[in-house]
């Protein structure tokens, strides 16, 4: 199997996206002597065989098409899925915020449908190398497969365990983990024992529970820098003529994102001097208790 083509003709086996001039959008898979079907009409794949992108292929009805090939965020919200998928916008908070590097080892916990895994292969280069584990092993199947489209084959420097990672991580010495899992906080000691000083953990979590509980366990630890959270929302606007306003429907609450650096081994954070709010950690409290927190 090789790579797929970024640039040059349209060939066999390329995926193209198809786009209407109401915005409605098809990602194809070109296959010698196939049709698509739309509402209206047949597309020939050979129209789009052997011809350069941005061309506009026209329906057996007149209808007309532009033909590009999908971006990777373009591709990954419709690729076949088992688990929900990262969406593009919160891995490209992760890529950036969580510095992922060329040339950077990295343990993503939670391979879902592969979507993360894709761009954090394509951050860290030839030279990285991304550890990806998955407990489903249907999970994984179409975690491999999706990423196997995308890049054209398994990348050598890629490797996908069926396994919890708590238990079956090979890798010793890491830059970045990524936790993609219901219950990260059980993950911090593995953190501790595997991120190099100055690595950092980055959690990827849905709820404000587990948000909270994740950010007290690294800080009840200590081994770690103050942890920052943060979502993010995405919003289209609508551009005609001088009506230039927000869309009316946005990209909200996916999940939030939480990071933390590594602390060099035998040194403490120093926190964040904070009074907590009343109440903060009363009963109904499940997660560590803060300690030493400054007046």
């Amino acid at each position: 199997m090789t790579s797929p083509r970024r640039s040059g003709p349209f060939g066999e086996g390329d995926w193209v996206r198809l786009t209407d001039p109401k915005g409605r959008r098809h990602n194809i898979q070109l296959v010698p002597g196939r049709e698509f079907s739309t509402k209206k009409g047949q597309i020939r794949h050979d129209d789009i065989l052997g011809q350069p992108e941005g061309i506009v292929v026209e329906t057996a009805l007149g209808h007309p098409y532009q033909a590009f090939r999908p971006l990777l965020f373009e591709y990954v919200v419709s690729m076949p899925r088992g688990a929900a998928i990262i969406y593009p916008k919160d891995a490209a908070q992760i890529v950036a915020m969580a510095d992922i590097f060329p040339g950077a080892r990295v343990v993503e916990a939670g391979a879902g449908s592969g979507s993360l895994s894709t761009y954090l292969l394509r951050a860290v280069g030839a030279e990285g190398h991304v550890g990806s584990y998955e407990l489903r092993e249907d999970f994984a199947e179409t975690a491999r497969r999706n990423v196997e489209q995308i890049m054209g084959e398994a990348p050598a420097n890629w490797s996908l365990t069926i396994g919890d990672v708590r238990e079956t991580m090979t890798e010793t010495e890491v830059d970045r983990l990524i936790l993609d899992m219901v219950d990260p906080w059980s993950c911090v000691e593995l953190a501790v024992e595997r991120l190099v000083p100055g690595g950092i953990v980055c959690a990827y979590v849905a709820t404000t529970t587990q948000l909270s509980r994740f950010v007290e366990t690294l800080r009840a630890d200590g081994g770690f820098t103050e942890p920052h959270a943060w979502e993010t929302l995405v919003r289209d606007w609508h551009l005609e003529g001088l009506a230039v306003r927000p869309d009316h429907k946005m990209n909200g609450h996916t999940a939030f994102l939480v990071t933390a650096r590594r602390m060099a081994p035998g040194h403490r954070s120093i926190g964040k001097s904070r009074r907590p709010a009343p109440g903060a950690y009363g009963p109904d409290y499940l997660g560590p208790r803060p300690v030493d927190l400054d007046d």
